[in-house]
């Protein structure tokens, strides 16, 4: 099954750092604003979705919804939705993290959304990888210079990471106290993270960065 990757309208400043991500194979959907990464990120886009406020509506000859522009759904999260709709099991999120706060953590909510319904998914920004730990282990290897596990999404208990500066067994990281951000995989190692109860965000920070 191919690969659904969701671009959205929020800043990408550097377009070589996302490129390498993408498959030919992949199903691309551009949300409204989205549109304008098409030339950096080198790709035509599968499916337009959009309500058209802060993009002109294209007219390509490419499949294209518009949708109202009042509506509970983001115009990100209908394309989820449409995603999931189609049989796409594997999500990749560019576009979706930066500019306006309020939008940045409703696309967060949909990388919890997606694990619900058992998909994987990552978003991507000039920073970081994100993704949702629950019921499986993650991995990350030691050419990322930091990593944090932050509770979005209410208790998240039995948590275990090994292979990294600061370990944890059976520990227990509640929204209001995120003291897992900037932990440091040990050299030549590759630390793993996994969550008995409830989940949390994983955040990879790119490798050359400094922070």
């Amino acid at each position: 099954m191919r690969r659904c990757v969701i671009i959205a309208g929020a800043d990408i400043g550097q377009y070589d750092r996302v490129r390498p991500y993408l498959r030919e194979d992949d199903f691309f959907i551009c949300c409204d604003s989205g549109l304008k990464h098409r030339e950096g990120l080198g790709i035509v886009p599968d499916l337009i979705v959009g309500d058209f406020d802060s993009h002109e509506n294209p007219r390509l000859d490419i499949e294209t919804i518009v949708l109202p522009r009042e509506k509970d759904d983001t115009d990100t999260a209908f394309a989820v939705k449409e995603a999931l709709k189609r049989g796409f099991e594997d999500f990749l999120f560019l576009g979706v993290i930066g500019g306006r706060l309020d939008h940045t953590l409703a696309n967060i909510s949909l990388l919890l959304m997606l694990d619900s319904e058992g998909k994987r998914a990552m978003a991507l920004d000039d920073l970081s990888e994100m993704e949702i730990v629950s019921n499986r282990a993650a991995y990350i290897k030691d050419e990322y210079p930091y990593f944090s596990l932050l509770n979005v999404s209410g208790r998240a208990g039995g948590i275990t990471i090994r292979g990294a500066k600061y370990p944890l067994t059976d520990g227990e990281i509640t929204c209001e106290y995120q003291y897992g951000v900037s932990n440091e995989v040990l050299p030549g190692m590759t630390a793993e993270v996994a969550v008995k109860e409830g989940r949390l965000l994983l955040v990879r920070v790119l490798p050359g960065l400094a922070v």
